[in-house]
């Protein structure tokens, strides 16, 4: 007898928030489901992070009911690290848990809080896994990648970001929105060399190799670094959405993005704005004037001449 064909799953609009330790994913994702609750959206948070305690926030499923990092280490003599990575292998190995958990609220929009090792997203491919497998559930997910925006007063640690960030969306596959986290405190260890747009468009880098090479240990690498420059510009993938969580209108440019990426703005789930969503369609959907605005409220205003910054480059 012939086994019935199974059922296709609801589809659901969700997003994992991926990014370095201490880059606000947590913080990001209380932000955003009290954010879109108060827009009429019903949202619930997924703990994916074995080793998250004390959330500051409601999730209808914690992976570490499944499995503890604490646990994992004692158990089998493991660091942080490869204990992080044993949990995420022993998830992907029981994703039915997860299956089960998850169809308990299927009418939902999904926020996805996951682990901060960045080997999970460029080299390990359990994560990876999981995200597929989300997908054949009928899941449309776009992942937000948080890094700190402080990385951009320092030209090294920015390129070691754009690099991060590009490994990360080619390894991961999924539509990805790229943010600055924490822009109230973007120069709290230096001043900016260039205007944000520089940062957030992701403009020509040789600018960027010039300042570097300023620095007397950076400059014997000043090849490697223009070649790293020119994978980054080659890809021409990677931008930078800037984010405080506290601020309303920076949360509404970041769901803007993450909703075009998902498609959840094609969707019929709510009432749509038709210029937003054919703006979205043919991609004029231009940033320049939301940039500017929020360097005018974080980035402080330098006193300087033109001759004088160009003698400083």
């Amino acid at each position: 007898m012939s086994s019935q064909p199974r059922a296709t799953p609801p589809l659901r609009f969700g997003q994992v928030v991926i990014g370095p330790p201490g880059s606000g994913k947590t913080t990001y994702c209380q932000g955003m489901q009290e954010f879109l609750t108060s827009l009429g959206r019903r949202v619930v948070v997924v703990n994916m992070d074995p080793a998250n305690e004390g959330l500051p926030y409601s999730c209808v499923v914690d992976i570490s009911e499944l499995v503890n990092l604490g646990d994992v280490m004692e158990a089998l003599k493991l660091g942080p690290n490869g204990g992080l990575l044993y949990c995420m292998e022993y998830v992907e190995a029981n994703l039915d848990w997860l299956e089960n958990k998850l169809k308990e609220h299927s009418d939902c929009y999904f926020l996805f809080d996951c682990p901060g090792q960045v080997e999970l997203y460029t080299h390990q491919s359990s994560v990876k896994n999981i995200f597929t497998q989300l997908a054949k559930w009928n899941f449309r997910l776009s992942a937000v990648h948080l890094v700190d925006s402080h990385y951009c007063a320092d030209p090294a640690k920015f390129i070691s970001v754009l690099c991060t960030s590009l490994s990360t969306m080619l390894h991961v596959e999924l539509p990805h929105v790229n943010v600055l986290s924490k822009m109230d405190l973007i120069e709290q260890y230096g001043k900016l060399a260039f205007n944000l747009d520089f940062y957030t468009e992701v403009m020509d880098l040789s600018y960027l190799l010039d300042h570097l090479a300023a620095d007397p240990f950076f400059k014997k690498f000043r090849h490697l670094n223009e070649k790293l420059a020119e994978v980054i510009q080659d890809y021409g993938l990677v931008s930078f959405v800037p984010l405080n969580v506290q601020d309303k209108e920076s949360m509404i440019q970041v769901l803007r993005a993450v909703d075009k990426a998902n498609g959840y703005c094609f969707g019929d789930l709510e009432e749509r704005n038709l210029q937003a969503m054919m703006s979205a369609a043919v991609g004029a959907d231009f940033q320049f004037s939301t940039t500017l605005g929020v360097q005018e409220r974080y980035v402080e205003t330098s006193e300087k001449t033109v001759e004088e910054e160009m003698m400083n480059l």
